[in-house]
């Protein structure tokens, strides 16, 4: 949670935002004679505002931790058509597109199927029991 780089990345990219914070208050204050403690006060509870925020947000910077994974590599899986060379399977209750592994048989309507990897938001199936490994050669990740 704490590591240097998650630390680093969340803060890295809460910069523009403080950065056209920090203009519009420029502009402000030669516009309509913003007060200066006011400007820096703004200014300090936006970064409040960060770092109170942080505890709750750090997984989504953190690319290693389980819960930014969603890997669904392994899971059954339903096929909702027939899938010859491509179609559309249910993975834990959620509607998927899929492709047959290379070298697997086609699938029937309502035949389980195990996911053996993902390519962008397309998953590489199987049949049951037919599963086979694959060669991270064979899908560009």
């Amino acid at each position: 949670m704490w590591s240097a780089q998650v630390l680093g990345k969340y803060w890295l990219l809460q910069l523009p935002e403080l950065a056209l914070l920090v203009v519009v208050l420029l502009v402000l204050r030669d516009w309509q004679g913003l007060p200066a403690w006011l400007a820096w006060s703004v200014v300090g509870l936006w970064l409040a505002k960060d770092a109170a925020l942080y505890p709750f947000v750090w997984r989504s910077y953190d690319p290693g931790h389980p819960a930014t994974l969603h890997s669904l590599d392994g899971e059954h899986g339903v096929a909702t058509e027939r899938l010859d060379r491509s179609g559309y399977i249910r993975v834990r209750g959620e509607l998927w597109r899929a492709e047959l592994a290379p070298e697997a048989r086609p699938v029937d309507e309502g035949e389980p199927v195990q996911v053996q990897a993902t390519r962008g938001l397309t998953l590489i199936v199987a049949p049951v029991g037919d599963a086979r490994s694959i060669g991270s050669d064979a899908i560009d990740r």
